[in-house]
């Protein structure tokens, strides 16, 4: 039997948190924050490492519901990879409030002060929500 597992990115114009989940699909762990512009090269090498069935990318939408200028990146880089792994399934998810929980998470964790690299847990974390988010809402 093989596991497919489900992929959660939070994209970002300099910097991309990537998490998987586990085998059974319950749990959601950040795996990295890797350069957007090493994005792809990033997915190749998990892709051979892993069964992939669904990549959720976070939806950036503002408080009044309208759509940030970033999707306009993302949606060049989801018709790119779609391109190269056309029987994946990519779902999106409204990733509204997950920056400001991740960084009170960074926060009560005691990362934000003296850490160069907060933006990489930053990320990071906040992959591992929207991802977490989809799960929940998939269970339902």
């Amino acid at each position: 039997m093989i596991i497919k597992k489900i992929l959660g990115i939070d994209y970002g114009k300099v910097m991309t948190g990537v998490s998987i989940t586990d085998s059974k699909q319950i749990f959601a762990f950040g795996i990295d924050s890797v350069l957007t512009k090493d994005l792809m090269i990033f997915l190749d090498t998990l892709m051979k490492t892993n069964q992939i069935e669904i990549i959720v990318i976070g939806l950036p939408k503002t408080l009044n519901n309208k759509i940030f200028s970033i999707e306009k990146l993302i949606q060049k880089f989801i018709f790119k990879f779609l391109k190269k792994y056309p029987n994946i399934m990519i779902e999106r998810l409204d990733e509204r409030f997950t920056s400001k929980i991740a960084f009170q998470a960074m926060i009560d964790l005691g990362l934000t002060k003296k850490h160069n690299n907060k933006k990489t847990i930053l990320h990071k974390i906040s992959a591992t929500l929207i991802l977490q988010s989809y799960l929940s809402k998939k269970k339902k």
